[in-house]
Order: structure tokens, then sequence, then C-alpha cells
């Protein structure tokens, strides 16, 4: 039975208990002629059931008072040591107020309209990782990038159920898309959370963060030109779309990397054109393909073409926050944690990832006949020209974070 086996002893105060071997205790159990019925009418459906810790005789009102409040002492032991969660969680994690005004941190760090929340320098990593728990002007910047990770992770997880990255060909472009997305939303995420450990780290972490963007940054190219792209588009950029779209990728991401070397030197006009312009003309061509697409589809029911149309206008969106410090400017000194343009772009550039992953997954679904017969077997070769960009990225990342040591090294000295 329930407690094993175990023998009535005689009733003690018109009660009978059932004690079991191994027990300190006794335990009253079910009450009055009632209880007694119960146990026999239990006995007689079942000829083991006499054996399951239930007592056959009365029980009396106080000693039920007895097991209820044995319960509840066992129920506030164990409430008291979930009391005890918070504090350990308290000692673990970095204070919320271990965070410093503008005028504290190197002008590297300083953000336009943003007075406070910074993170002090030359902490332990564990300080900088655990800060993911804590309140400062960068937290929603990590998180936005973290969940998109997350979210994208599982995403190309349930598709890789369903369809044949290994033996289809003309999955290979749709697998880069799902690695970079989840690449680049990685790095900027721990570029965002780490950056504040010192100016290297500062300058190192945003390096690698320029190089997840430009891998982006082609591999949407590379989807747009091979699942989305019109027949007569196609005929008229095949000769120069992907060449362009690798080189402009590598020029994103070497302009964005000059501009953060170089600041706070450059002016912000020229901070702008180096970061901003090149990835302005690559957005232009990668885009061309969709928005050729758009237009000829005006009027047709094409779930994918509405896709298309809320990612361009979720990125567009994006863009402008990016590139002008609203709402901060207008509020300054309340946008300190939350509300800043820099987080907005964020927010709407996981939007334009989200959409722009469902709307070429119609097209792959939906369009196989135009995209084999206009690419046949190139997918391997455009899949190299990714790996490609990662490789030239990487090595102007490192050259550049080379050079940002040396420079360091010598203002030290």
């Amino acid at each position: 039975g329930l407690w094993g086996e175990g023998r009535l002893l005689p009733q003690r105060g018109g009660l009978a208990c059932l004690a079991r071997p191994g027990l300190s205790h006794r335990r009253f159990l079910s009450a009055g002629p009632a209880g007694v019925e119960g146990e026999a009418a239990s006995g007689a459906s079942s000829g083991s059931s006499s054996r399951r810790g239930f007592c056959s005789a009365g029980l009396g009102l106080p000693a039920m008072a007895t097991v209820v409040a044995e319960k509840l002492s066992h129920l506030f032991i164990n409430v008291q040591h979930l009391w005890k969660v918070p504090r350990l969680l308290e000692n673990a994690l970095p204070s919320s107020s271990c965070t410093v005004e503008v005028s504290d941190v190197p002008r590297l760090f300083r953000k336009p309209y943003i007075h406070t929340g910074y993170r002090p320098l030359n902490r332990t990593w564990r300080y900088y990782f655990l800060s993911l728990f804590q309140q400062h002007n960068e937290a929603v910047n990590v998180w936005t990038h973290l969940v998109a990770a997350v979210i994208l992770l599982v995403r190309f997880w349930w598709l890789s159920q369903a369809v044949d990255f290994l033996n289809d060909l003309h999955t290979q472009p749709l697998f880069v898309i799902a690695i970079s997305s989840v690449v680049y939303s990685t790095f900027s995420t721990l570029a965002h959370l780490l950056q504040a450990k010192s100016e290297f780290w500062h300058y190192a972490f945003f390096f690698l963060d320029y190089v997840g963007v430009a891998t982006y940054q082609y591999s949407s190219a590379l989807v747009h030109y091979y699942y989305a792209i019109e027949p007569e588009w196609h005929a008229r950029v095949v000769s120069f779309y992907v060449p362009g779209a690798v080189l402009l990728a590598w020029l994103s991401c070497a302009g964005s990397c000059y501009a953060k070397y170089r600041c706070p030197q450059l002016s912000s006009l020229q901070g702008r054109l180096c970061q901003e312009m090149p990835s302005a003309v690559a957005y232009a061509l990668d885009i061309s393909p969709v928005v050729y697409r758009i237009y000829v589809s005006s009027g047709l029911a094409d779930t994918a073409v509405l896709y298309h149309k809320c990612h361009v206008l979720f990125f567009l969106i994006g863009a402008f926050f990016f590139s002008y410090p609203y709402p901060e400017k207008w509020f300054p000194g309340k946008c300190h944690f939350v509300g800043q343009g820099h987080q907005i772009f964020h927010v709407f550039l996981l939007l334009c990832t989200l959409t722009q992953v469902e709307a070429v997954l119609l097209d792959y679904k939906t369009r196989r006949p135009i995209y084999t017969r206009l690419h046949g077997g190139l997918a391997p070769v455009f899949s190299a020209l990714g790996l490609f960009v990662v490789a030239s990225c990487s090595f102007t990342a490192l050259y550049m974070t080379l050079k940002v040591k040396r420079k360091l090294d010598g203002k030290n000295d």
C-alpha cells in the first residue's frame, strides 16, 4: 500500500491509528463510523486497500487540527526558504545604483542627450555579464537583440524540420540568411552588453558588431536576388548585382570601423558619411529586387509581397531613428533608460528581420519554378561569396582592432 506494511494500534482516547515501521510518529486518519464503513467498502472492492495507511476508527477534531497544523508548518518552512531567493539574487547581481553620470565616463562612451545610466569602466567581466539583469542606458538595446536572436533561432529550428538544407541546393541562400540573422543579433547583443569594459573593448566589440551587420546585409541582398527577383529585373542587374552586394557589404563594415576608430575626432557629418553612405548605397542595391516586385505586383493578392512591404517600411522607420537622436533630443534628460532613438531603431530592425524572413520563406515555397530557371546551380557560388564577405570583414575588423590597440598604447605611454 501507500504506507507499506503497518499495524493497527489499540485505541487511545477513542482514536485508533496505523503505525508504519520506520516512522517516528503516528498518523491519525478518518473519522467516526463513516470512516469504518468507507474502509470496509474500500476493502470489498480491493483486497489491498486495507494497507493504504488510512485508519479505520473515528478521528476527533483535535487530531485533525494537529494534522493540519503539521502540514501548514512544513509549508511555512518552504515559504521561508523562498523568501531568501531575492536576497541571493541581489547579492549575486550588480547593484542597480552602480551607474554613473556622463561626466564620469570618457567621451567615447557618451551619448547625445543621455546624462546618466552609464556603467563604470574596468569592472570584472562578471559585472558586465550580470548587468544584463540591471537597469542602465544600454539594457533595452541588449534585450531587444537578445530576444531577436532567440526568436530567430527557434524559428529556423522549426524550419529545419521541414526543409532539407543538406540535399536541396536551392535552400542554401535560405540557410545563409538564417545563420547571418542570428549572428548579427548575437554580435549586437554582446557589443551593447560588454562595450563598457574599457576603451579597447568598446572598439573591439563594436567592430565585431559591424562584421555581423555586413554579413546580414549581404545575406539580405542574396535572398532578395535569389528568391524575390522578377525575371525582367534579373535581366537588368545580373551582371553586377552580386559583385556589387559583396563590395558594398565590405565597404559598409570598413566605413563603420573607420568612423568608430576616428571617433570622436571626426565631425558628426564626416562620421555619418563614413558609416551611413556605404550602407545607404548598399541598401538601395539590395532592396531593388523587392521594390521592383512590389511595383509589378500592384493589385495582386500576394502574401509575400505584403510581408516585403512591411519589412521595407520597418527598415526605413528604423533607419530614421538610427540616424537622428530622437526622441531624446526633444526630451533631454528624460530618456536615460527607455525611449532612446537607438532603442526604437532596434525594435524596428527586429520587426524588419522577422517580416523579411517570412517573406523569403513564402517566396522559397511558391516561386521555385522562377528561381530554379533564373539561377540554375549557382547557389553554392553565392553561398561561398558569403563566406568571403565574412572573412574580408573579419580581417578588416581585426586590422582596425590592432590599430586601436597601438593608438591606446601610445596614449597611455
